[in-house]
């Protein structure tokens, strides 16, 4: 078992090891090779009777935990959304674990619950975010998206489900059919039932069309139902699709329906000045969520969300028992009443790390060479005769496919599933899939911490000699 002196050399080889682990992050593959049942074979079915050397579980993490890895901090990661860290966000992490603090409320750690509270502040002008809004730190999108849409029930309901449970009432949901899942999930969590989840049509760039959101409340209007609450995505998961927040606003106004908006990705991009028409409307939103654990070079989980109206958020989740009274309530944030967990991780603090080693012009800049990188390589695409765009890119996502001509649309999806798929076994580089109005289309994310150019031409040169 560790003590003090052993936890000490221990964690100083650790930080060696971490040290080279992202020196020489490129020489492991990316997409871990590891088959089903791979790691678990190689492990004890029961655990120790006695306490083992922090050596022999060294060891054992590096020879059967790590291949088992598939590697989101490598340069050569281009797929999903990158779930990105960085040097002092790994810094800040150690010292949260290190404090293992439970911040629930401000009297359990003063400086957590006021630091996030300064990390909101900084963000709201850099992101164009109403200086009226308020809002938090939560774990992940899909948490902040179920306390805005479980707020916007309470609010259309008066709070009475809160209280009584659903009795009569016929609440209805909508998104478009590009909206990441967790809306699915959050209107099933929230009682509504996901028959009541109106998928809304969507047009050539996948956004919402306004006037069928408009159509389809007027008709559930009609048919006796409750439109509750919209969620318009700012960068949907397939393709970054941006829904136009501000028609989708006075929609929501006028029929007296929550605005949220999922900027669970793209919402980074707001940190440059030049994609701020992106929320343009946002005024008449009522809530807004997005990553920092995605693009904004902190590692997971750290979820920013905003809120016009903060105590109709409370209003919805705080319990107060007795042991939580506290003698500073209402004079501080005790952020335990702002979303589901009771229990809090200290995640500003890294947060904060991350702001202030980059620095806003480091952000920016780094932002916007991903961006630069994007638009090379769909330069590189639109210029090759055996490849083809399937959707105008935005931001630093690109969706393309191989088409080499003279072949049926089914040929085509297995030729460009045989492709990702050689890709991904090569270990060289990292790409995911998604489907355009039926195409079967590869996704190339260029947003990893430290991707530099020669990374993303290293990717190109990959996919056209696997073709």
């Amino acid at each position: 078992m560790l003590d003090k002196k052993s936890f000490r050399e221990e964690a100083h080889k650790l930080v060696d090891w971490m040290a080279d682990f992202y020196e020489n992050i490129e020489d492991y593959p990316v997409k871990s090779q590891a088959q089903p049942g791979d790691i678990i074979g190689q492990l004890p079915t029961i655990p120790p009777e006695k306490g083992e050397s922090f050596t022999q579980v060294f060891k054992d993490f590096e020879n059967i935990i790590l291949p088992g890895m598939t590697h989101w901090q490598s340069p050569n990661f281009h797929a999903y959304f990158p779930g990105n860290s960085s040097y002092s966000s790994v810094l800040g992490e150690m010292l949260t674990a290190t404090l293992g603090a439970q911040c629930m409320i401000w009297e359990t750690s003063p400086a957590a619950a006021e630091l996030e509270e300064l990390m909101i502040n900084w963000l709201k002008p850099l992101m164009s975010i109403p200086d009226s809004w308020t809002g938090c730190i939560q774990d992940t999108a899909s948490t902040a998206t179920l306390a805005a849409l479980i707020s916007a029930r309470e609010q259309k309901t008066n709070w009475s489900i809160n209280q009584s449970g659903f009795d009569t009432q016929k609440l209805r949901f909508y998104c478009s059919s590009e909206t990441h899942s967790s809306i699915d999930k959050a209107v099933k969590v929230l009682g509504a039932g996901v028959d009541n989840l109106v998928k809304v049509a969507v047009d050539d760039h996948l956004a919402i069309i306004p006037e069928e959101l408009e159509r389809m409340i007027k008709e559930d209007l009609d048919s006796g139902y409750i439109p509750c609450a919209v969620v318009a995505a700012v960068g949907t998961t397939g393709t970054l699709a941006v829904d136009p927040v501000e028609a989708i606003g006075k929609i929501c106004q006028k029929h007296d329906v929550w605005l949220h908006v999922d900027a669970a990705y793209a919402g980074t991009a707001l940190m440059l000045p030049e994609y701020h028409y992106l929320i343009q409307g946002i005024d008449k939103a009522d809530s807004l969520v997005f990553n920092p654990h995605k693009w904004m070079f902190t590692n997971f989980d750290c979820t920013v969300y905003f809120v016009h109206d903060a105590e109709s958020l409370i209003k919805t989740f705080e319990i107060l028992p007795e042991y939580l009274k506290t003698s500073t309530r209402g004079k501080v944030k005790d952020y335990r009443d702002w979303g589901v967990p009771l229990g809090r991780r200290f995640r500003a603090l890294k947060l904060w790390f991350v702001i202030r080693d980059f620095g806003i012009e480091g952000i920016q800049t780094r932002l916007r060479e991903h961006i630069g990188y994007a638009e090379w390589f769909a330069e590189q695409v639109e210029s090759s005769k055996d490849f083809e765009i399937v959707i105008t890119p935005i931001l630093n996502v690109v969706c393309f496919r191989f088409n080499p001509g003279g072949q049926e649309e089914s040929k085509l999806d297995e030729l460009n599933a045989s492709l990702v798929a050689g890709i991904n076994a090569s270990g060289d580089a990292y790409l995911t899939h998604t489907k355009i109005k039926g195409k079967y289309a590869l996704r190339m994310v260029i947003g990893q911490t430290y991707v530099q150019k020669k990374h993303v031409e290293k990717a190109w040169n990959l996919i056209k000699n696997l073709a």
